[in-house]
């Protein structure tokens, strides 16, 4: 690389964007290139329709050869987009890529204009700040950190299991974390999937199986991640598995336990199937879990509180002693390169919205809870019945409940018209019940979905416009328990209230209560309402501003099944493209200590929100580690000795950069 001697003069090449008309229509280009070739220092100023493309870099590479440049500056659009790109074609020329600067006169000037004589002003103000401030550019070189190959995917639904799967199959160590006893998360509840009616297990299950049996994934429920440390490339990850009382190595599955249990009945809340039928102290959560191994609750075994119990589930076990009674929780330590993040979501709790009587009325449910009811393996073996046995001979379906609700939730959550379609088919199909479906707009987008709503309207169900205001008790003569549905037609330009013996709720999808936890664990934004922040919305969908991390699935906002399984496969091949290299790239703009002007006060280690500084007993000294460091500036900016400095924005860098900036065209 050609390093400019102390006693060579600088030489600068500014380079400005017409970016086609983004620039162009707004600033003068030609007459701020005109500028920039008077400026000192300045040896070439040329303007190019689209800096970016590889004529334009070309012209880059050329010029720093036949002019002898030592600087460069671009002027054209967002760093985010492009300044790797001409940091490249610097490199290509034989220049550090650290000896340019790059100016946006696209989001910062053209875009934010009205007047076309201010901006071309405000152009040549950024240009000539960019040009003084690139003198005192230093020669930086980027570092390598070896890289660990194994994964952590945090989530055990249908989009971690098929990132798991996918990074499994392509040889990497997977980890797949759930903090509930088995994988399969909110998909493993369903009966059947839109828009094709297919059995959710016969999908699910099969892609569970290759989980527990996949010798690349080590599989651990009822765990949960309790701290993250490390940076991209070495993550340390601390997990604590709960106990479940049943050995994972010794168990065979055989559910033994479960018949032999001195509870003969089930009795307890049975948390799978969502309250709606029970369960035994020790249980399997649904016939088709992975792994199929019990686990019995702490809260309602008879030996766990009060030591008194005949223990006939230990009998039952015999010789292969899998049950362990005194099993303690465990804390395992892991090592991974990369973190794929998919905890899913949970549905809205109707009990926000009383009028609509969730809670109140018994034959009010959710969508979930209808789910199970339909399903063969449910608490009712697939029967729709109200909470007398009777099967119901009308049924309100009420869309958007937690959705596009100034009062609630704001965002639509996707899925609930087309559920709500799936599940107005099932309920007739299972009834032969009307079936009423109250909406504000019907919205069915993907493939195959608009022929799905056809289906549906042919097959009889009602759709009525409007939303839904009251929910009450019929108090007619031989109401039996009927409700009333009150809402506005808004097509047919009436208040309707319709008589029902069963309503359903279409809950939306939220994100879960602890995600600022986990947001924190992982050190992830998140957006307004809650989900986990993306990078960017178009250009980076899976990746997450800290390095390393990638999102899955409903976390990072609702979706359907095939939109998680794809953002799913996306962000395995993100964790794959980055530990596969063997090593990661780390960006000089760190800070560092000048240890002999360091006081040793320590103010700026609890400053630091990437914990990158420690302090060295030995030296009396703060110590700042490179490859967690992210260049924020905090610690430079706390610092009372002034003893840290930061690359790519030392003082005389931004002195002279704001000097440019304030001085006269």
């Amino acid at each position: 690389m050609i390093v400019p001697k102390k006693k060579e003069p600088i030489r600068v090449g500014v380079y400005v964007c017409h970016c086609g008309v983004n620039i162009a229509s707004m600033v003068d280009v030609e007459q701020v290139a005109q500028y920039a070739a008077k400026l000192p220092g300045v040896a070439v100023a040329r303007t190019y329709k689209y800096m970016c493309s590889d004529p334009g870099q070309e012209m880059i590479e050329q010029d720093i050869l036949e002019h002898r440049l030592n600087r460069i500056v671009v002027s054209a659009c967002s760093p985010l987009l492009h300044e790797h790109t001409f940091r490249k074609a610097v490199e290509k020329g034989g220049l550090n890529p650290f000896f340019f600067q790059m100016v946006n006169i696209r989001e910062h000037n053209s875009w934010v204009h009205t007047s076309r004589a201010e901006a071309t002003q405000k152009a040549m103000s950024l240009v000539r700040a960019a040009v003084q401030r690139v003198f005192h550019h230093k020669p930086l070189e980027v570092k390598k950190v070896p890289i660990n190959p194994n994964v952590l995917v945090l989530g055990g639904g249908i989009a971690g299991i098929h990132a798991a799967l996918v990074l499994a199959n392509a040889g990497k160590h997977v980890y797949l974390v759930e903090r509930e006893p088995t994988i399969g998360g909110h998909m493993a509840k369903f009966d059947k999937t839109f828009p094709t009616l297919d059995c959710a297990a016969c999908v699910l299950s099969p892609k569970m199986a290759a989980v527990g049996n996949h010798p690349n994934i080590t599989l651990w429920t009822y765990s949960e991640v309790t701290k993250v440390d490390g940076f991209v490339g070495n993550f340390r990850i601390t997990v604590r598995r709960k106990p479940r009382y049943v050995l994972e190595d010794l168990c065979t599955g055989c559910q033994e336990c479960i018949e032999a249990c001195v509870y003969r009945e089930p009795k307890f809340k049975d948390e799978f199937n969502l309250g709606l039928g029970k369960r035994k102290p020790v249980y399997l959560p649904f016939p088709q879990a992975v792994p199929p191994i019990a686990i019995i609750d702490p809260e309602t075994c008879i030996e766990l509180k009060t030591g008194k119990c005949k223990k006939t589930c230990v009998e039952a076990c015999g010789d292969r002693k899998a049950i362990d009674l005194k099993q303690q929780e465990e804390i395992r330590e892991i090592q991974v390169g990369a973190v794929i993040v998919a905890t899913g979501f949970r549905v809205f709790d109707a009990r926000r919205a009383p009028f609509f009587g969730y809670g109140t009325y018994p034959n009010v449910y959710n969508a979930l809870e209808i789910e199970r009811l339909i399903n063969a393996s449910g608490p009712t073996g697939g029967e729709i019945v109200l909470p007398d046995g009777r099967k119901p001979k009308s049924v309100a379906i009420i869309h958007c409940v937690g959705s596009r609700d100034e009062h609630t939730n704001r965002w639509c959550s996707r899925v609930c018209c087309l559920y709500s379609l799936k599940l107005a088919h099932l309920i007739h199909e299972r009834t032969e019940a009307q079936i009423h479906n109250f909406y504000i707009d019907v919205r069915t987008p993907g493939k195959s979905m608009e022929e799905f709503y056809n289906r549906i309207a042919e097959e009889g169900v009602k759709l009525i416009r409007g939303k839904v205001a009251d929910v009450y008790p019929d108090t007619s003569e031989g109401a039996n328990g009927r409700l009333i549905v009150q809402a506005e037609d808004t097509l047919m330009s009436r208040i309707l209230k319709l008589p029902v013996d069963m309503v359903v709720l279409a809950v939306g999808l939220e994100p879960h209560p602890d995600a600022p936890n986990v947001r924190r664990l992982f050190n992830m934004s998140c957006s307004n309402e809650g989900y986990f922040l993306e990078r960017h919305p178009k250009l980076a969908p899976v990746s997450t501003f800290a390095d390393g991390i990638f999102l899955a699935g409903c976390c990072q906002g609702p979706k359907d099944i095939p939109d998680s399984v794809a953002q799913a496969g996306a962000a395995a091949a993100e964790a794959f493209s980055l530990i596969d290299k063997g090593h990661i790239e780390l960006e000089p703009n760190t800070a560092f200590i000048t240890e002999a002007e360091c006081s040793g006060c320590k103010s700026c280690i609890p400053l630091c929100p990437y914990t990158a500084i420690s302090f060295l007993e030995d030296k009396k000294k703060a110590f700042i580690n490179e490859a967690l460091c992210k260049g924020c500036g905090t610690c430079v900016a706390s610092c009372p000795s002034g003893s840290i400095r930061q690359n790519l924005f030392e003082d005389d860098e931004i002195f002279s950069e704001i000097q440019g900036l304030l001085a006269e065209v």
